[in-house]
């Protein structure tokens, strides 16, 4: 990999990046994964797209969206991605909120950002009664107005922070309660068909994207809306994800690599295999 110096619209975000083995390691890992879910998911288009692509990354002050900016910079850098990167954060309208972290650093990096302010907080806490999770609400609040900047801007497609364990959570989910075999895609078309939606840290572990937002130095803004209620059932499925890998190391990568690997014959699923068409007769 090429040095961080050698590339000047990476630097003002990267400058600071320790010069450790240790960290060079998990910036390639990292790197490397992000370019194959890009490839292997088609997020970007061979050659010369008759438009230029412009991809709204969704900046929510997390650790997850702040590596993922941090990773899509360095890979556009690199020039191993043509999209033009416009950082946007989605200011809720949650009290406390530290509204000027995310401009401020913005700004001193020198990074194409915009910021939209829209209180959903004020709507959802109106309509989720008393007791019951926000995630849902919220999450489709902040995905309509995502979608309306990105048309906004010209952008083709809506980037999120989503990662691998993101993507054994709802399996699980889906699993457990869902009745459903369905994960999370690492590329989707949105309903109106004129956006997709992109997950590019899709093969990436959680726990080396907080170590790569930790090593720089990335001004963390924690969730306090939903992520302050206790009994989430998605809190549930990552500390039984997290107690299987403790008892079992590597059993995550493995429940992940079977998502990838689905053998339609093997399920019950008619839709999936026409099992009423064998026949040894044929």
């Amino acid at each position: 990999m090429t040095d961080l110096l050698d590339h000047p619209d990476a630097i003002a975000l990267l400058r600071h990046a320790p010069q450790t083995t240790a960290f060079n390691k998990l910036r390639k890992r990292l790197n490397r994964l992000t370019r194959e879910a890009i490839d292997t998911y088609g997020m970007q288009q061979d050659g010369q797209p008759a438009k230029p692509e412009k991809w709204l990354v969704c900046l929510s002050g997390g650790k997850d969206s702040w590596a993922m900016l941090g990773i899509l910079m360095d890979l556009k850098a690199q020039g191993l991605l043509q999209a033009d990167l416009l950082a946007c954060n989605l200011d809720q309208g949650q009290p406390g909120f530290p509204s000027s972290t995310i401009p401020d650093f913005l700004n001193q990096h020198g990074i194409t950002h915009r910021i939209e302010y829209r209180d959903t907080y004020s709507v959802v806490t109106e309509k989720v009664p008393a007791g019951k999770t926000y995630c849902s609400l919220c999450s489709r609040l902040r995905r309509g107005n995502l979608y309306r900047i990105a048309r906004e801007e010209g952008c083709t497609s809506v980037v999120l922070g989503h990662h691998r364990e993101d993507a054994l959570e709802t399996f699980l989910l889906n699993l457990f309660h869902g009745g459903t075999l369905a994960a999370m895609p690492p590329k989707l078309l949105n309903d109106e068909g004129d956006l997709t939606v992109l997950r590019p840290l899709a093969l990436c572990a959680e726990d080396d994207l907080a170590k790569y937002a930790a090593a720089l130095s990335f001004p963390i803004i924690p969730c306090d809306l939903c992520g302050s209620q206790d009994g989430l059932q998605r809190q549930a499925m990552k500390q039984l994800l997290d107690e299987w890998e403790r008892k079992s190391p590597g059993r995550k990568e493995t429940i992940f690599r079977a998502l990838s690997h689905v053998k339609p014959g093997h399920m019950l699923d008619p839709a999936l295999f026409d099992f009423s068409g064998l026949d040894p007769r044929n």
